[in-house]
């Protein structure tokens, strides 16, 4: 990458781009296209901040081919507040940024302190600039509160990622001019579905409902007897009240997402439309958009339609409620909703065929546990529980992904410009990092140079038994690109579709609500024309001309006659594109916010557990360190490798593992290991254990520290070590100890023999029993010097 970055600049050449801050000190100028950064010094960063907009020049190069810089200009300034903890040291009132990725606290006249106190979170505008020789100087804008305040990790976490919070007055203003339900005209041109009994299924703390499902068996072809299923897939009508060039739609482009927060959620709509006149809620007529499918006994969508229609859903389920009605038809939850019973097993019946046509196309499929954060009534975690993903989950899923199918495939066959949502295959050097892993670790399944989803499956079928399929599903998750919204249909690697978008959430996500304006444009025989709104935050966009786009323009599809039916100009292919750009980067931004807010809160919730021990099992190898979760508390924290003992430890990529040269010790991911908390950084979201050394007093664990076999701590964890086949680490470290001091006793009375004898014991210790793996030679590395 270095070469290929070395090929785009040359020394003192000059680009413009966005500054990214480092916790470290340096930074580094991206460019507008993504292709090109410069790394930026500690001392140049000190004039700039985090997401200044600069022009900079090539200077050096260094060992690695990576350009240097030097700033010349600074174009724009970042002129959002910065928000951060106030404090009072030496006399003197500074404010630490929130975000590391500043660098340098702000100072802050006495003046100038809004009557904030010392430790209150605030957020601050800068009246004087950094410079090289002075720091940045601010007022304070707004008091946000105390650290520990409830509520204050969702506060500091959507002004840290500039997440747009507040809707403006005039969005407000047309939200509450809507009527409180449908009224006749909007009802025209509509197909009347209300009594249909259609039902919504979402998880118990749903509060907006956006999609309701209905099947039922049909005959396909000239049979007789129902050979298929009707599935219909209703989704709510955003576009019928959002429109383009509204305030509404201003609003909802520049967030692009709602963003949700453990007991809290940033809409893209207002509650109005989001919980209200948008939200299919029971016995209430709601306008809906409709993907009307037939699907066949194989699980291949036969036929579909789009329409718009008017329905009422039936009843409002749960996953929960639907799993217990389909294992026991005569339960009390059947009991229940009789009436609809028969409807949700036909849901259950096209379910398993849609499956079906799953397994034949090879879409990929990880086992892979995800967690669900609890609080209690002041926003603090109260536990943390693993989400049970039932058949309920995977029906709805199903049903979803096949409507899906069909949009994308409506607007190809059009050759009408929209947002497909992508995720390309593995780029060379993941899949070379991910065949030489697997090889590494014994997979017998190999990976050819242009691998297929229904390879990963393959993979994921014959390792799903062994002791390291976790380790190994995850491998295959990390191979994988990240899935972006843009024009160019480049098809779905992990779903295994040829063409695939976004239409079931238009209440949350912004593409699926272009999706359904260009479809009901489509219906009307029209082309639909995007026109962007103006934003203000917006961490993706690009102005027009400004910058090169990456992919170029979309392809349309051919028809019969290899014309192409809609022609698309260079602008508003590059609309499209600015479109996608801002949808992807602001969903990244969304799960950045999110992620934060969770890490604060486990900080939090850890804080009350320093010095506890509990087992756990490595979940990443790094060359710093090892990650390790928790048992029980699914809590993630780091082990450094200076806690590792005294040794000299590599980092095998291919294995994904760190193995100590001088004792052969290794950690990969998968391991079991015993740790204790040894501190939290709240301010940095950081969870940091030590391994509980050999001979260390084990204190009876509580809560998810508890062996869940109930033997002692310290005797449970040795005898998993010994059944899974792996040896404590501490064990055989105690073992290289006692080897090298009877060594060096035994050399004593020679004087001059006792290094050549410390030698021999050091070259027997690499004789110590060891597994198979362990005793292979590690790739060459750097060694990373430890301390005892």
């Amino acid at each position: 990458m270095a070469s290929n970055t070395k090929l785009l600049v040359n020394l003192m050449s000059e680009i413009e781009g966005t500054v990214q801050g480092h916790r470290d000190g340096h930074g580094f100028v991206v460019s507008d296209d993504g292709e090109t950064s410069l790394y930026l010094s500690p001392q140049e960063m000190r004039s700039v901040l985090h997401r200044d907009r600069v022009r900079a020049k090539v200077i050096r190069f260094d060992r690695k081919g990576r350009p240097e810089g030097q700033v010349l200009e600074i174009i724009a300034r970042r002129k959002t507040p910065i928000i951060g903890r106030l404090l009072h040291e030496g006399g003197a009132w500074l404010v630490a940024p929130e975000d590391r990725r500043f660098g340098q606290d702000i100072l802050i006249p006495a003046k100038a302190t809004a009557n904030a106190q010392p430790g209150q979170v605030v957020a601050v505008e800068l009246t004087e600039k950094p410079s090289l020789h002075a720091q940045p100087v601010g007022r304070v804008t707004e008091v946000l509160g105390g650290i520990d305040d409830p509520g204050m990790e969702i506060e500091i976490a959507v002004r840290k990622y500039e997440v747009p919070h507040q809707f403006n007055d005039d969005t407000l203003a047309q939200a509450a001019k809507l009527p409180d339900k449908i009224r006749p005209t909007d009802r025209k041109q509509r197909i009347d579905l209300t009594d249909v009994p259609l039902v919504t299924i979402d998880g118990e703390d749903a509060r907006d409902f956006d999609d309701a499902v209905y099947c039922e068996p049909a005959v396909l072809g000239r049979g007789k007897k129902p050979n298929g299923w009707r599935l219909l897939v209703a989704i709510a009508d955003v576009s019928h009240y959002v429109k383009p060039g509204e305030p509404l739609d201003r609003d909802a482009y520049e967030r692009a997402t709602s963003v949700y927060f453990p007991r809290r959620v940033i809409p893209m709509l207002p509650e109005k439309l989001s919980n209200g006149l948008c939200s299919l809620n029971p016995e209430v007529d709601r306008l809906s958009m409709v993907c009307d499918m037939l699907i066949n006994a194989s699980g291949e969508i036969h036929a579909y339609q789009f329409y718009p229609a008017v329905i009422c859903s039936h009843a409002r389920f749960t996953y929960t409620e639907v799993a217990a009605i389909i294992g026991n038809t005569k339960g009390p939850e059947a009991a229940k909703r009789a009436d609809l019973v028969p409807h949700l097993l036909n849901l259950y019946d096209v379910y398993r065929a849609l499956l079906k046509g799953r397994g034949v196309r090879g879409a990929v499929d990880f086992d892979t546990t995800e967690t669900q954060i609890v609080c209690d009534d002041n926003g603090r975690i109260a536990r943390i529980v693993p989400r049970t993903r039932t058949e309920a989950h995977r029906l709805i899923e199903e049903a979803m992904l096949a409507a899906n199918v069909c949009s994308a495939e409506f607007i190809a066959k059009f050759a009408h410009p929209s947002l497909y949502r992508v995720h390309e295959g593995p780029t060379p050097e993941k899949r070379q990092t991910l065949k030489n892993y697997l090889k590494a670790v014994g997979v017998g399944v190999t990976l050819s140079e242009e691998p297929k989803p229904s390879d990963y499956q393959a993979i994921a079928e014959a390792t799903k038994e062994r002791p390291d399929a976790a380790q190994i599903h995850t491998m295959l998750l990390r191979s994988m690109q990240q899935a972006i919204y843009t024009p160019v249909n480049s098809g779905h690697f992990g779903l295994a579709y040829e063409a695939y978008t976004h239409f079931t959430s238009p209440i949350r996500r912004y593409p699926d609500l272009l999706v359904h304006r260009v479809i009901k444009s489509l219906l009307l025989r029209d082309k639909y024309g995007l026109v962007l709104p103006p934003v203000e935050s917006n961490p993706g966009s690009f102005k027009k001309g400004g910058a090169k786009l990456t992919r170029g323009l979309p392809v349309a599809p051919k028809n019969a006659k290899g014309k192409a039916k809609v022609k698309i100009t260079p602008a508003e292919a590059q609309d499209w594109e600015t479109a996608g750009i801002h949808c992807s980067a602001n969903e990244r931004r969304a799960d950045e916010a999110s992620r934060d807010v969770e890490a604060w809160l486990k900080c939090m919730f850890m804080r009350e557990r320093l010095g506890e021990e509990y087992g756990g099992t490595v979940s990443a190898v790094t060359p710093f360190g090892l990650f390790v979760q928790l048992d029980g508390l699914f809590v993630e924290g780091l082990i450094h490798i200076t806690e590792l003992g005294g040794d000299y430890f590599k980092f095998d990529e291919a294995r994904q593992e760190l193995r100590g040269e001088r004792t052969g010790v290794r950690y990969a991911t998968g391991a079991r290991v015993r740790v204790q908390v040894s501190r939290v950084d709240l301010d940095s979201r950081k969870i940091d254990f030590r391994l509980v050394r050999e001979g260390a007093q084990a204190s009876e664990p509580s809560g998810g520290g508890r062996r869940r076999n109930g033997r002692g701590a310290r005797d449970g964890q040795r005898d998993e070590l010994a059944d899974t086949g792996l040896r404590s680490a501490q064990d055989e470290l105690a073992e290289v100890r006692q080897r090298d001091r009877d060594v060096k006793r035994s050399a004593r009375p020679g004087g001059k023999s006792s290094g050549k004898k410390v030698e021999q014991g050091a070259s027997r210790v690499e004789g110590l029993p060891r597994s198979k793996a362990a005793g292979k030679k590690a790739p060459s590395r750097k060694s990373v010097r430890r301390r005892s």
